[in-house]
């Protein structure tokens, strides 16, 4: 087929961009032809919290990727729409993340549908974000109405989308993270890292946002237990929010937990990503709430045990027992959780279950799908 995937790529950032350029690969790789359509303005500066939405990797080979779009110049969805329905497409894949995207969106697969000939497929990334603004209702729902068919990446995200449409909707966990290079030793990790590979590490990774309860992490981190058991704390990721860098600082510094904590407040590059989930013994997800998260499948690529707590998605993905512990989402409940992984044998045949769990979640699948919402 002749398929265009509207949503971030390079050179902007971050997970969504990274697994829409998996999935171009992935379709290319079954014979399709794919066009990626990005941003030429995906936020004005003033919207957007991070340092810069750029990332300075290379750019991913044999992709074609288009940054056209203007996400606050309707004069520009006209254009791109019309662009897209005269390039008659068999399928045209839209990512959706955030309300703010719905005007844009929304106008140009209107546009596209008047072509009578292109079916539209929406990824869900989340349908209610996490953080709510006014307009996400009526923002959402003038995105929805061209679309053909939704596949979410949570049960959590499909329950919403059905409470805006009755159109074909299917549920499949974001698949592995596996553009990211090869694991290595936690010795060779650590020896990258600077940090002694004798001790235990924790690993808190990816932009650092209020519901991603960091801040629980720290409570957790200063349980008499764990400080006892010298467990330490890599947190790798970029703050979105000033007052939240300061909050958690003071939390650092009133339980005096700089000695076991590791700062890297930066955005990690791609290629240094692996450096730290092979470092880490464990991988831990304290969220507050959660639809799903891609830190997850980075941890199945890596083949890293997890601690999450049992909201939205995360569970789904993260049997209790088998490839790590869930926890509430309270900093006692976390600290549980952390100090049950690191008894001896906590988990029977953990690596083992970690590979099985891993097989379940192949582009393939996903693909097959992501088609099945469409095309009957």
């Amino acid at each position: 087929m002749k398929i265009a995937i509207i949503g971030p790529a390079h050179p902007l950032r971050g997970g969504i961009a990274a697994s829409s350029e998996r999935l171009v690969s992935e379709l290319m790789l079954q014979g399709h032809t794919v066009t990626m359509y990005s941003f030429s303005l995906q936020y004005p500066s003033f919207l957007f919290p991070g340092k810069t939405q750029f990332t300075t990797d290379p750019a991913p080979q044999s992709i074609t990727i288009l940054s056209v779009i203007n996400s606050v110049n309707p004069f520009n969805w006209l254009k791109i729409g019309n662009q897209l329905k005269k390039e008659n497409y068999d399928l045209v894949i839209v990512r959706y993340w955030l309300p703010f995207m719905g005007p844009a969106f929304g106008t140009i697969l209107r546009l596209v549908k008047q072509n009578k000939h292109s079916k539209i497929v929406c990824i869900a990334d989340n349908i209610i974000p996490h953080e709510q603004r006014p307009g996400d209702i009526p923002f959402t729902k003038y995105f929805l109405k061209p679309i053909d068919g939704f596949i979410t990446l949570s049960r959590d995200v499909l329950k919403e989308v059905k409470t805006f449409t009755d159109k074909p909707a299917f549920y499949s966990p974001h698949p592995i993270y596996d553009s990211y290079q090869d694991a290595v030793s936690k010795e060779e990790a650590c020896k990258y890292l600077n940090l002694d590979s004798n001790k235990k590490y924790i690993l808190f990774f990816g932009f650092i946002r209020d519901y991603k309860g960091l801040d629980l992490l720290l409570q957790a981190m200063a349980d008499e237990r764990v400080k006892k058991a010298e467990i330490n704390l890599i947190i790798a990721g970029e703050y979105y929010n000033k007052n939240l860098e300061i909050s958690n600082k003071e939390l650092i510094d009133t339980h005096h937990l700089a000695d076991a904590i590791i700062m890297k407040t930066d955005f990690i590059p791609n290629a240094e990503v692996r450096y730290y989930f092979c470092a880490s013994d464990l991988i831990v997800q304290p969220y507050k709430h959660a639809t799903q998260s891609g830190i997850t499948q980075i941890a199945f690529h890596f083949e890293k045990p997890m601690v999450v707590t049992n909201v939205g998605g995360l569970a789904e993905v993260v049997p209790d027992g088998k490839v790590g512990f869930l926890a509430e989402p309270n900093p006692t409940s976390i600290a549980d959780a952390i100090l049950k992984f690191f008894q001896p044998n906590a988990i029977p045949n953990l690596h083992q279950n970690i590979l099985t769990e891993k097989q379940k979640y192949s582009w393939d699948i996903f693909t097959q799908v992501m088609m099945k919402a469409v095309f009957k």
